[in-house]
This record gives C-alpha cells, structure tokens and sequence, in this order.
C-alpha cells in the first residue's frame, strides 16, 4: 500500500501521522486503549489489518497496550531498531508499512513475548 506523505495526512490525524509515518511514540499512560479490556479486535489505523485480538491482551505495566501474540496471519512484521541508542525490534504493519510500536520478550506464557503498541497506531472494534 503505497500513499504519499500528502495522502497520509490527509487520512490519519497529526498524531497518529507522526507515530504511524514518523516512528513517533505516544505518552506512556495516555493511550486511548491502554486500559481497554471489553472483548474485541485491534486494527491497524492506516489500512485496518487485523493484527491483535484482545484474548491475547495483558496489563504490562508499561504504558501501553501489551499483547503476547498477534492475531492470525502475516499482518504484523519485523524489523531491527537501533535508535535512541537502544537495540530493539520494531514491529510494523505488514500492508502499510505503518509503525506500530516494539516486541519484547519479556511477556507472559505462552508466548513469553510483549507486543507494546501505540494506541493512536490502532482501531479497535468492541465485538458485538
């Protein structure tokens, strides 16, 4: 899914523009779904991919939401991020490119891995 930095502004509020596009981070703490427990699924807000369920969703303590796997399917990928002089693995939307936030392995069983993402880099939707 390629759009121009035009395109992307024009669909994506200034803040999600900044996470999604730039590799911003939020506030720890200030997320939209930090605290969201209802049952449902997470989205991408770039391109709306499925990529977290909230039967996988955990309180990390961190900040942000913390997921120990990723939902079904290739949606979420991988890359090396060694900014802020740090050595991390940056997760990314598969389908837009769009950052979504980092995976630890530090999360609990079964997978023993914590997907923390930005908020404003998702959509959730409550199942009905």
């Amino acid at each position: 899914m390629k759009k121009s930095n035009t395109q992307w502004r024009e669909q994506l509020s200034p803040e999600q523009f900044r996470v999604l596009r730039e590799h911003g981070t939020e506030r720890p703490f200030t997320g939209e779904y930090n605290n969201e427990w209802r049952p449902g699924a997470y989205y991408c807000a770039g391109c709306n991919a499925h990529l977290f369920d909230s039967e996988t969703k955990f309180d990390a303590g961190c900040g942000w939401p913390s997921f120990y796997a990723q939902a079904a399917g290739n949606n979420v990928a991988y890359r090396e991020d060694i900014s802020h002089g740090m050595r991390r693995t940056e997760i990314y939307c598969a389908h837009c490119e769009g950052h979504l936030g980092h995976v630890f392995p530090d999360g609990p069983k079964p997978t023993g891995q914590r997907y923390c993402l930005n908020s404003v880099a998702l959509v959730f939707k409550a199942q009905e």
